[in-house]
């Protein structure tokens, strides 16, 4: 008898079976791209935007306002999203197949969410309309599966799906991180260790370190962008070793206080910023939900250059902007509480400046702030101003009985997601035509 040569009988000592939670969990992100495109996902082809609902300004009351009243998902749209497909032709309405639960491969019975399934299994029938209207449906009807600190195993695929944003080679971040210091370093440093410090949930899971290091990726891909640079550059040991960039450089607009609102502006203001007091509060989420630091980083680069990119420009007009339409829906939705708060001096520049900024985010607890996420990612990041308008009426008796009010929106109350949305989809239909139009495009 033949002995097996000695290198074959140690490949088969030491071979690992793939494992089958790698293998959901690619099986889970490639449903991601099927939803969010059909191409190849490192093509250099454009990608294509996600079809919408309709290009009116009217279909999302009519889409909020029919997954509340009705079970049927078929009426006519007319108010759209903000997000980029805003403007594409209306597609032909398409009745949603419900498909059951299915059981998982253990065989002991228990459900899936409808969210994951469709996660996993792709748009049915490959239709992307049908796909994307389910998906929003079952965001709005049903929470995102989450345990108590708000972790879900697919969350951060339902984000990636939602704003359609393709895989980002892990080489392109790691460059990014490799050249250092960005010239907005030390402003940086001086926010990270301050970034939800009362909360424990985030800083057991994110470090100051990985915070830091996706801010400053952050800047340097702005600071490429602004200067004309495309691609990344190769890591440098000359740039790592840089700590006083340029004075052309330093000079970047910045925020100096966000209760007050109020901001250092220089001859480039009406340019973007690199970098602005209340990002590393704004990026903290994505790195809480992310399962990698290069998601975090793909999500965040494109919510804060495509979905609100007003928000980081250096006067931040769109900031601005949002806290003024925030006023007028307050003055439209309830009048009585906006005249006293007017008449104390209370306008929204005063008290809501971090909840414009940060999308809430700077409110907890952060699970909440995860769930209110998915409805913004769902529907629009511009309905954040009317889900701030939500918490307000919430706290109606309580501002109107306080003869100082300041004393009382110094810190809002904790967040409730489920309340917040519900009150914010009854808000939307009171908001006219003209003024809505102008929230969908204020951060832009």
């Amino acid at each position: 008898m033949t002995s097996k040569p000695q290198s074959q009988r140690s490949v088969q000592k030491f071979a690992v079976p793939a494992s089958p939670r790698t293998n959901r969990t690619l099986r889970r992100y490639q449903s991601q791209q099927s939803l969010t495109s059909s191409v190849s996902s490192f093509s250099t082809e454009p990608r294509q935007p996600l079809p919408s609902n309709s290009s009116d300004s009217h279909s999302l009351t009519e889409e909020l306002l029919q997954y509340v009243q009705s079970d049927s998902p078929n009426r006519p749209r007319t108010r759209g999203r903000s997000s980029s497909d805003v403007g594409t032709p209306n597609p032909p309405a398409v009745p949603i197949q419900k498909r059951p639960s299915r059981k998982t491969g253990s065989g002991i019975g228990v459900k899936k969410s409808g969210i994951e399934i469709l996660l996993r299994d792709g748009p049915p029938n490959g239709n992307l309309l049908e796909g994307l209207q389910e998906l929003r449906y079952l965001i709005l009807s049903t929470r995102v599966d989450a345990d108590n600190d708000g972790m879900s195993s697919h969350r951060i695929y339902l984000w990636l799906t939602l704003l359609n944003i393709p895989p980002l080679p892990t080489d392109e971040y790691l460059s990014l991180v490799h050249r250092g210091r960005s010239p907005a370093y030390a402003k940086i440093r001086n926010d990270t260790f301050r970034t939800l410090a009362t909360d424990p949930l985030f800083k057991r899971r994110v470090t100051e370190a990985s915070l830091s290091r996706l801010l400053n990726a952050i800047a340097w891909k702005l600071h490429d962008t602004k200067n004309g640079v495309t691609g990344s550059r190769p890591p440098s040991r000359k740039r790592e070793r840089i700590i006083e960039p340029p004075p052309s450089i330093v000079e970047e607009p910045f925020l100096e206080s966000l209760e007050t609102g109020t901001t250092t502006t220089t001859a480039s203001a009406c340019e973007t910023a690199i970098y602005v007091q209340g990002m590393n509060v704004l990026c903290a989420p994505f790195l809480y939900a992310a399962r990698s630091e290069v998601e975090a980083f793909a999500l965040f680069h494109y919510f804060i250059t495509k979905e609100c990119p007003g928000y980081i420009r250096g006067a931040m007009d769109g900031v601005h902007r949002g806290l003024k339409l925030l006023d007028r829906c307050l003055e439209i939705v309830e009048p009585k509480l906006a005249k006293y708060l007017f008449s104390k001096g209370m306008h929204a520049e005063l008290y809501a400046f971090p909840s414009v900024l940060t999308l809430c985010a700077c409110t907890p607890p952060l699970p909440e702030v995860l769930h209110l996420w998915d409805f913004l990612f769902a529907y629009g990041p511009h309905l954040n101003i009317l889900c701030i308008v939500a918490q307000l009426i919430r706290m109606r008796d309580t501002i109107l009985k306080s003869p100082s009010p300041n004393k009382i929106l110094r810190s809002f109350p904790p967040l409730d997601a489920k309340e917040i949305v519900a009150l914010t989809v009854l808000i939307v239909r009171k908001i006219p035509e003209a003024l809505y139009a102008q929230l969908v495009d204020h951060a832009k």
